[in-house]
């Protein structure tokens, strides 16, 4: 409707050019946006105050200017000026009912559009590294980033999910050495397990599975391992050198051969479980895309050789850095050590010249909060590179605070103190936890409430909305034990009985389906979806507490049948593209 709107509005105002009524200008967005008061009609345009400064004319003679001569429609039952200038259309009674036909109609294809007109869009998220399994704050960027994938799908781009594996590097580094002491601990050495090592009951488990395929393969001695190594913190000394030296004893002792082997056997299997664990969770992704690929295919040292030739890195002290201060970031990075290894962020500027390389039209990475400040060091080197940095739209996700009762969850990957996301899953349902973490903007804090994700009542907003689409099942249940049925052309035809101001309130509702999928998809805020329907599952709610649905009036039962199918298929659209199910019954 929106739409229709607008299209009459930017009709009427070119022929009012065209007559010279109107000066000569170029004509901005029209904006056309639901009334908050019937009072006011149904929609309400601000184009008059817009028009203004450009016409040279007060917004109210722009207004009534407009209305005089605005192309007519039958749906339009009439219009307005109100205030400095706003334009109030009221919609005829058959149009706003038109949307009880268009849902049945489209059924599952209702809310889609093809606003992003095949559009490429690579979304990356969650990419956490493959060191642990995924704990109950890496969920949120996997509920986030897999609704924001489906609402832009819903509107016409061509999306592209994407998981990031950092299969390099010094986490993955200690995580090798972490699985080889505990399978040494297995084989029966003893020694005192580094502090800055993984701890988790994951690391034994691979040690042992690790043990049970390998026998003494990878065996060494403790004393071999640990002579001449610097003291742990617990004795007095820099854990961090502890477990660098602990790194390079290992490689030394395995050589290069077993100590990939027992790199990819850690790797492997805590990777193999994030894909599981992600795919029971409906997060699921088109491409696992290796950090390890950019080293090996030379990706890493293209990148650093374009920096070069750009002047953009400097040596300094043996290391090679880049020149982020110039495009606004606090300091210069380094990106090659001055032991020739490259950092962190030269493979995160190689992996996003690759993306751009690849040809989307946009890139949106989806990080937790706490890499705010790496936002300006990538985008400058994007830059640095000649890339077009307005492609690379950077999406900020607080993680979430898992409360049991009033204490705390702890969720520290490296100390193995954690509830995983299966076991949140597991314990409250796939449903709730996605619901949940979607409810509130993501640069918002967010407490995750164990128990009111559990109940079953109406303060579960989950539930409350599930409950909905369980009850208009009921209902058609009922219809069909009294011998019953639904007539859904004779309901169509008397959608004029539904006059009820509750009918009314959700016949608006329904309209609005559409442009909530629009907004939350455009502006990324999964949440207005989940916020509508909470909505539309209250007025639903209070519908049904309010009347009855199967009466002897026919005419009136069949339309009250066919509102309610309509409010059912809406509740399941949008509980879809949020990965959640609509159940039958509860």
């Amino acid at each position: 409707m929106k739409d229709q709107l607008k299209q009459i509005i930017e009709q009427s105002l070119n022929q009012l050019i065209a007559q010279k009524q109107l000066p000569e200008f170029a004509l901005p967005a029209i904006q056309i946006e639901r009334t908050k008061d019937k009072a006011h009609g149904d929609f309400a345009c601000n184009i008059a105050m817009v028009l203004a400064r450009p016409a040279k004319m007060n917004p109210r003679q722009i207004a009534t200017l407009l209305v005089d001569n605005l192309i007519s429609a039958d749906f339009i039952t009439a219009v307005d000026v109100a205030g400095p200038g706003f334009i109030n259309f009221t919609l005829s009674a058959d149009s706003t009912q038109q949307i009880v036909k268009t849902v049945l109609q489209q059924g599952q294809q209702f809310g889609l559009s093809t606003v992003g007109a095949g559009r490429s869009v690579q979304v990356e998220f969650v990419s956490a590294n493959p060191t642990g399994p995924l704990h109950v704050g890496h969920g949120r960027g996997a509920a986030y980033g897999s609704v924001v994938s489906s609402l832009l799908t819903a509107i016409g781009y061509k999306v592209h999910r994407e998981y990031y594996v950092n299969d390099a590097g010094r986490q993955m580094d200690i995580l090798a050495t972490s699985v080889w002491l505990r399978y040494l601990a297995v084989c029966g050495e003893q020694f005192v397990f580094p502090s800055n090592g993984y701890k988790g009951d994951y690391v034994v488990t691979i040690a042992e599975e690790m043990k049970a395929a390998h026998g003494a393969l990878f065996l060494k001695s403790a004393e071999q391992v640990f002579d001449a190594i610097p003291a742990d913190e617990h004795a007095g000394g820099d854990k961090e050198q502890h477990i660098d030296a602990l790194i390079d004893k290992t490689k030394a002792l395995l050589g290069s051969e077993l100590y990939r082997q027992v790199f990819d056997t850690g790797l492997t299997a805590i990777l193999a479980g994030i894909r599981q664990d992600l795919a029971d969770f409906g997060s699921d992704y088109d491409e696992w895309f290796s950090e390890r690929s950019l080293m090996e295919t030379g990706v890493v040292d293209k990148a650093i050789a374009a920096l070069k030739q750009a002047e953009m890195l400097y040596q300094q002290d043996g290391a090679w850095w880049f020149k982020s201060t110039e495009f606004g970031d606090e300091k210069d990075r380094v990106v090659v050590r001055d032991n020739g290894q490259t950092t962190y962020f030269a493979s995160d500027i190689a992996y996003h010249l690759n993306k751009c390389q690849r040809g989307f039209d946009t890139v949106i990475d989806i990080w937790g909060s706490d890499h705010h400040g790496y936002i300006p060091r990538v985008k400058a080197s994007l830059a640095a590179m000649g890339q077009d940095v307005e492609r690379l739209k950077v999406l900020l996700v607080q993680f979430a605070v898992l409360y049991r009762g009033s204490e705390k969850v702890s969720m520290s990957t490296r100390s193995g103190e954690f509830v995983t996301l299966r076991e949140l899953c597991d314990e409250v349902g796939k449903d709730a936890a996605r619901f949940f973490y979607v409810l509130r903007g993501a640069d918002q804090h967010m407490d995750f409430d164990l128990e009111l994700a559990k109940s079953q009542s109406n303060d579960n907003p989950v539930y409350y909305v599930q409950y909905a689409h369980a009850r208009v099942c009921s209902v058609f249940r009922q219809l069909a034990e009294r011998g019953l049925i639904w007539d859904q052309q004779l309901g169509e035809s008397h959608l004029d009985r539904l006059t009820e101001d509750h009918e009314q309130t959700l016949l608006s509702m329904l309209a609005r389906y559409p442009e909530i999928v629009n907004s939350a998809a455009m502006g990324y805020t999964p949440h207005l979806l989940a916020h509508y329907l909470m909505d539309l599952a209250r007025d639903f709610h209070t519908y049904y507490n309010a009347h009855h649905f199967i009466v002897d009036d026919t005419t009136l039962s069949q339309a009250r049948l066919t509102l309610i199918m309509a409010i059912k298929q809406v509740i399941a659209n949008g509980l879809s593209i949020l990965g959640v199910s609509a159940p039958e019954a509860m």
